[in-house]
């Protein structure tokens, strides 16, 4: 058994799209610091897949640069790539992630519901507040 806690930041927008099966798979990645012996820092990047329910999730709630706690399964997978070389990937299978961006960080109203149609929906503005006549009595 293989498991992996990653923390880190979103390095690009997570891709949401289905199999032809209709099974929802959400992919991105996850860039995590970690520090040398004379604490230079280094990044490392990984690709992280997270299926059903939980993929449809990540997408609609995070974007590119939102801190994310992911725990899941190593896969390793073998290729050959376009030049004939066989290669190596090591990929997460996500079962649990957690948002760490807090929602007044986020800079937007993202982890809010999204609209039906983004491209319809007008910009939300505070209602005016109306001045009133108050004379001190309590009214009850």
């Amino acid at each position: 058994m293989t498991k992996v806690l990653l923390i880190g930041n979103l390095t690009r927008d997570p891709e949401l799209t289905e199999t032809a099966g209709g099974v929802s798979v959400c992919r991105f990645g996850v860039a995590v610091n970690r520090y040398s012996g004379q604490e230079e820092r280094q990044t490392d990047f990984y690709n992280v897949t997270a299926w059903r329910r939980l993929g449809e999730t990540v997408a609609r709630y995070t974007k590119k640069g939102h801190k994310i706690a992911v725990y899941g399964d190593l896969q390793i997978r073998q290729y050959e790539g376009n030049d004939g070389v066989r290669r190596t990937s090591v990929d997460v299978v996500a079962q649990d992630v957690e948002f760490l961006t807090p929602k007044q960080q986020s800079g937007d109203d993202f982890y809010s519901a999204p609209a039906a149609n983004p491209q319809s929906a007008a910009p939300r503005k505070k209602p005016a507040l109306e001045a009133f006549d108050d004379d001190g009595d309590i009214p009850f």
